[in-house]
C-alpha cells in the first residue's frame, strides 16, 4: 500500500452541496481539523513543497524533473495548472482568483505542489500540480457511477478466426493488444470497496480515470463572486487569463522509455504511431486505457470503416479496369473520333457570339476517358454500394456493441444525461425549478429565453447557407462567362493546338472551376466554424452531449451544402435546362446555361468529385500534421538548448498544442464528409473508395501521430458509440441510393444507350452504331437569334447540330421533342423506381438479418449483471450476520465512519 494510501485512512470527508454542484470540503486530519487551512497558502495562491504534507525535507535534486510525480515521489501528478505573474490592472484581481480557486481545490481533498518560476525554464512560469488522493478518487467514482474491476472475466472467448494465422503479419503482440486483462465489472461503491479488486490502490484507477475525476473537480470548484454571481470552472480561469493552462501529463517521453512504473505514451508511439506500421492493427484496449472511451471509439470506427473500404476499392477498381479495357470498344467513341462520322459533323456554338461552329471530333479523347466511368459496370457498382454501405453500418453496430460491453459502457447513456451537466449552463441560468425525477432544485432555461436563441440560431445558419448558394450562383456565372474566353483563347492561340484534343474548353472551363469552388469551400469553412461554435454556445445547451449533437449538426448541414452542392449543379442540373438554339435558356436573363459534352456530363462530375475530395484530404493531412509540428518546433527552439534537469515533465508537456474540445469533432467531420463523397457520387467515380482507403490508411497514422507527440494528454472522456454522427451516416446512406439512382439515370449515357440499343437501332450486327446522329438533332443557322448567333462563320455552315431529341427543320412539329425524348424520360423514371426499391428491399433485409448486438455479449451482459447481484446479495447477506452477532455491542452513530476488515479506508454516510 502506497505512503498516501496510509494518511487517508485518518481523513475525514463531508459532502455539501451549493448550486447543485457537489464539493468536496474539510478535507484534513483529525489533528489539524481546527487550523486554518488559509495558513498553508502563500501570496502566490498556492502551496509551496515545503508546506506540503510529507515534503518538508525532500531533496529535489534527488529525482528528475521529467518525473510524473511529486517531489517525494509517491503521489502522482494527476493535472497540472499554470500561470504567469500579470503586472497590468488585473493583476490583483486574477491572483485573488487563483489564491481562492486553489483553497477550495484544498478543500475539496485534492494535494497541490507548486514549482516556483525561478525552476521554470523561461523564469517566468509557474505549475501547480495537483494529485488526487485514495479518498477523492473513491468518492468521486461513486459520484461519477464509474464501473470498476469487480472479479475475472470466466467466460472466454472461443471464437477463433480462421485465418488468425494467415494474418498474423498485421497482428500487434498480446501485451500491447490487451494490456489488462478481462473483469466482470460493477459501479463503485465506497461502502462496498472490499468487493472490488483494490488489492494494488496504485493500479486501481488508471491516469485516465484520475485526470477525468480531477477535472471534474476542477470544472466545479468556486473561485468567488463576482457582479453577485458566483464563479466557478477552470474554464471560466482560462478564458479570463487568472491560468494559462491546464493539462493532464504523458506517462513518459514518446521516443524513450524511462525509469517510471508505466510508459504506455512509448509503447503507442512504437506500434502504433509511427508511420512504418501502416499494416498493423490498431491496439483499441491501449489507447482506451491511456486516452479514454471517447477517443478510443473514434479510432475503432476509423479502423473499422478503412477495413470495409477495403472491399468498396477492390470492386471499385475492377470497375474501373473494366471501362479502361473495354474504353477502345466503345461504338459510341469510335464514332465520335472518326473523321467520317464525327469529323463531318458540325456542332452549333456552345456560347453566344464569341464561340464558333466546332466539329465532332475534336470531343475524341474526352469521350474516350469518359467511357471508362460510363459503362455498364458503372450501374453494378451503384448498386453494390448501396448494399455495401448497408452492410458496413450493419456490422459496425455490432463492433459497437462489444465494444460497449467490453470497455464498460453498456448503461452510460443514462449516466452521460444525468452527470454532464455543462458547468456553463449551470452558471448563466439563474432561475431554477423542481426536477420531476430527483424532486431536486436546479437550474433552467425558461421557454422564451430558448425560443428566442433558436431563432436566432436557425436564423443564422440560413444566412450562411444562403451564403454557400450564393457563391455556387458566382462559381457558374464564372463558368458561363470564361467559356468563351477559354474557346476564343484555344481557338487562336498555336501553342496550345498540340493539346486542344485533350485540353478542350469544356474540361479548362471544369478544372478551373473546380479549384475555384475548393478555394472558397476552405475559406468558407474556416469562416463558420467560429460561427457555428458562437452560436451553439448562444444556445446554451442543458449537457455536453446536447451541445455536441447541436454543433454537430450545424456544421454537417453547413458542410454538406458547401462541399456537395457544386457536385449536385454538375449532376442534376447541368446541361438539363438549356433550351434549344432557337430559344436558349439564360441565367438572370444574360448568361446562356451551359450544356453537356457530346459524351455526357459524368465526366466533368468525375472531374469535380475528384478535385474537391483529393484536393480536401490533401490538405487535411497537411494541416493536421504540419501545422502543429511547425508550432511546437518553435516554442521549443529556445529549450532544445537546455540540459534535461532544466526543461521537466510539465514544462515540455506544456509547450505542445492543446487537443481542444472539438478536435475530435473535426475528425469526425473529416472522415463523414468523406464517406459522403464515396457515396453520394460513386457511381460517376469508382475509384473514390480506393482514394479513401489509402488516404484513411495515412489518416489512422497522421492522427495517432498528432496524439501521442505534438498534442498534450487530452482529459479522458466516456462515449459509448459514435453518437450523433451514427444518425447521419444512416442519412447519407438512404440519400445516396436515391442519388445514384438519379445520376445513373440523368447524368450517365447509358439509359440513353439502352433506349437505342433494344428500341431504335437499325444494324443487328452492330446495334449501337448510329447512337450518335441519333442523340444529336438538326438546327437551321438561319433560325438563330440575333443574341447567340456566331460572329464568324468560316465554314460556311448551313445546319448544325445540338444535343437534345427534337424534330428537324420542315418537320410539322419543327424543334418539339420526338417520341424518342418521351420514350427515354419514362425508362429514366423507371429504372430511378426500380433501382431504388430493390436497393432499399436488399438494405432492409441484410438491416433485418443481422443482429445489432452478437448473441456471445449478450451472454455475457447477462451473465455480469448476475454476478453483480449475486456478490452484492451475499455481501449483504454477510453483513447482517456480522450485525446479528454484534448485537450486544453499542450502534455508532449513523453519520459515523465504519472501518471494514481493515480493507475499507472509509465508507459513505448514510
Amino acid at each position: 500500500m502506497s505512503g498516501s494510501g496510509q494518511r487517508e485512512d485518518e481523513t475525514l470527508i463531508e459532502m455539501t452541496v451549493t448550486d447543485d454542484i457537489s464539493v468536496l470540503t474539510d478535507f484534513r486530519t483529525p489533528d489539524s481539523a481546527g487550523e486554518d487551512i488559509n495558513g498553508s497558502l502563500l501570496d502566490n495562491n498556492s502551496i509551496t513543497d515545503s508546506e506540503l504534507p510529507g515534503n518538508s525535507e525532500i531533496d529535489k535534486h534527488a529525482q528528475s524533473k521529467d518525473s510524473v510525480f511529486f517531489w517525494d515521489g509517491s503521489r502522482r501528478i494527476d493535472f497540472v495548472l499554470s500561470y504567469t505573474e500579470d503586472t497590468g490592472k488585473d493583476a490583483e484581481k486574477k491572483a485573488e482568483r487563483r489564491r481562492e480557486f486553489e483553497l477550495n481545490l484544498q478543500k475539496s481533498g485534492l494535494e497541490l505542489e507548486t514549482e516556483d518560476k525561478k525552476e521554470s525554464e523561461n523564469g517566468k512560469t509557474y505549475f501547480v500540480k495537483i494529485h488526487a488522493p485514495w479518498e477523492v478518487l473513491t468518492t468521486y467514482a461513486e459520484v461519477l457511477n464509474l464501473k470498476m474491476p469487480l472479479k475475472a472475466d470466466d467466460l472466454k472467448d472461443d471464437s477463433e478466426n480462421i485465418l488468425s494465422h494467415v494474418l498474423k503479419l498485421f497482428k500487434l503482440p498480446q501485451e500491447v493488444m490487451y494490456p489488462e486483462p478481462d473483469y466482470f465489472t460493477a459501479p463503485f461503491r465506497k461502502d462496498k470497496q472490499e468487493l472490488f479488486r483494490t488489492e494494488e490502490r496504485e493500479k486501481f484507477f488508471t491516469p485516465s480515470t484520475r485526470n477525468r475525476i480531477v477535472y471534474y473537480i476542477l470544472s466545479r470548484c468556486h473561485y468567488g463572486e463576482e457582479e453577485g454571481k458566483k464563479k466557478f470552472g477552470i474554464k471560466r480561469l482560462l478564458t479570463n487569463g487568472s491560468y494559462l493552462d491546464a493539462y493532464p501529463l504523458h506517462d513518459c517521453q514518446y521516443w524513450k522509455k524511462t525509469d517510471e512504473r508505466n510508459c504506455e505514451r512509448y509503447t503507442l508511439y512504437t506500434h502504433w504511431a509511427k508511420f512504418t506500421r501502416f499494416y498493423k492493427e490498431q491496439p483499441l484496449d491501449l489507447i482506451r486505457k491511456y486516452y479514454g472511451e471517447k477517443i478510443g471509439i473514434y479510432f475503432a470506427w476509423l479502423g473499422f470503416y478503412t477495413e470495409m473500404l477495403f472491399y468498396a476499392a477492390v470492386v471499385g477498381f475492377f470497375c474501373f479496369l473494366y471501362g479502361w479495357i473495354t474504353m477502345d470498344d466503345s461504338i459510341s467513341s469510335k464514332e465520335i473520333c472518326d473523321p467520317n462520322i464525327g469529323g463531318q459533323i458540325i456542332m452549333c456554338p456552345l456560347c453566344d457570339k464569341r464561340c464558333e461552329f466546332w466539329r465532332l471530333n475534336s470531343t475524341c479523347e474526352p469521350s474516350q476517358y469518359s467511357h471508362m466511368f460510363d459503362n455498364v459496370a458503372t450501374l453494378f457498382f451503384a448498386i453494390f454500394m448501396g448494399i455495401w454501405v448497408t452492410l458496413f453500418l450493419e456490422f459496425w453496430k455490432r463492433r459497437q456493441a462489444r465494444l460497449e460491453y467490453e470497455w464498460d459502457l453498456v448503461d452510460f447513456e443514462e449516466e452521460q444525461q444525468q452527470l454532464q451537466l455543462r458547468p456553463e449552463y449551470e452558471s448563466k441560468c439563474t432561475e431554477k425549478k423542481k426536477n420531476p425525477v430527483t424532486q431536486e432544485m436546479e437550474p433552467y432555461l425558461p421557454a422564451t429565453s430558448k425560443a428566442a436563441r433558436f431563432c436566432f440560431s436557425g436564423a443564422t445558419v440560413l444566412f450562411w447557407i444562403a451564403l454557400i448558394i450564393a457563391s455556387i450562383i458566382a462559381i457558374i456565372v464564372y463558368r458561363l462567362w470564361v467559356y468563351a474566353a477559354f474557346a476564343s483563347i484555344m481557338d487562336n492561340n498555336l501553342a496550345l493546338k498540340p493539346v486542344s484534343n485533350l485540353l478542350t474548353p469544356q474540361l479548362a472551363t471544369s478544372v478551373t472551376a473546380s479549384v475555384l469552388n475548393f478555394v472558397t469551400i476552405m475559406i468558407l469553412n474556416f469562416l463558420y466554424e467560429r460561427v457555428a461554435i458562437w452560436i451553439t454556445d448562444m444556445e446554451i445547451p442543458r449537457t455536453h452531449l446536447e451541445y455536441e449533437n447541436r454543433l454537430t449538426m450545424k456544421m454537417f448541414l453547413f458542410q454538406f451544402v458547401n462541399y456537395y452542392s457544386s457536385c449536385f449543379y454538375v449532376a442534376f442540373f447541368k446541361g438539363k435546362f438549356v433550351g434549344y438554339p432557337a430559344d436558349y435558356s439564360y441565367l438572370f436573363g444574360k448568361w446562356r446555361n451551359e450544356e453537356c459534352d457530346p459524351a455526357g456530363c459524368l465526366i466533368e462530375l468525375t472531374t469535380q468529385l475528384t478535385i474537391v475530395m483529393a484536393g480536401k484530404q490533401i490538405w487535411g493531412n497537411i494541416q493536421e500534421a504540419f501545422v502543429p509540428w511547425t508550432w511546437n518546433w518553435l516554442k521549443r527552439r529556445k529549450a532544445r538548448n537546455h540540459p534535461q534537469n532544466l526543461y521537466s515533465r510539465w514544462e515540455h508537456d506544456g509547450d505542445l498544442q492543446t487537443f481542444g474540445g472539438l478536435g475530435l469533432f473535426n475528425e469526425y467531420l473529416e472522415m463523414v464528409v468523406q464517406f459522403g463523397f464515396i457515396t453520394l457520387f460513386v457511381a460517376s467515380f469508382p475509384l473514390a473508395p480506393l482514394l479513401a482507403l489509402l488516404n484513411n490508411i495515412l489518416e489512422i497514422r497522421v492522427d495517432s501521430w498528432k496524439l501521442t507527440t505534438q498534442f498534450k494528454r487530452p482529459v479522458a472522456a466516456k462515449a459509448h458509440s459514435i453518437g450523433v454522427w451514427q444518425e447521419i451516416l444512416n442519412g447519407i446512406a438512404i440519400l445516396s441510393v436515391v442519388t445514384n439512382a438519379f445520376i445513373v439515370a440523368f447524368t450517365s449515357d447509358m439509359i440513353p444507350r439502352l433506349v437505342y440499343y433494344y428500341a431504335y437501332s437499325q444494324d443487328e450486327g452492330t446495334p449501337m452504331s448510329g447512337y450518335i446522329g441519333s442523340s444529336l438533332s438538326v438546327f437551321n443557322v438561319s433560325d438563330f437569334k440575333e443574341q447567340s448567333m456566331p460572329m464568324e462563320n468560316d465554314m460556311n455552315v448551313i445546319s448544325c447540330r445540338y444535343r437534345d431529341y427534337r424534330y428537324p427543320p420542315g418537320h410539322e412539329k419543327e424543334y418539339q421533342v420526338t417520341m424518342q425524348y418521351w420514350h427515354i424520360l419514362a425508362a429514366k423514371m423507371a429504372f430511378i423506381i426500380i433501382m431504388e426499391h430493390v436497393v432499399f428491399l436488399v438494405k432492409f433485409f441484410v438491416a433485418w438479418l443481422i443482429p445489432d448486438v452478437p448473441s456471445e455479449v449478450k451472454a455475457r451482459v447477462k451473465r455480469e449483471k448476475f454476478l453483480t447481484q449475486k456478490i452484492l446479495h451475499e455481501y449483504e447477506l454477510e453483513k447482517l450476520k456480522q450485525k446479528l452477532c454484534n448485537k450486544n455491542e453499542p450502534l455508532s452513530n449513523d453519520k459515523e465512519f465504519i472501518a471494514t476488515k481493515g480493507k475499507v479506508a472509509l465508507s459513505a454516510a448514510m
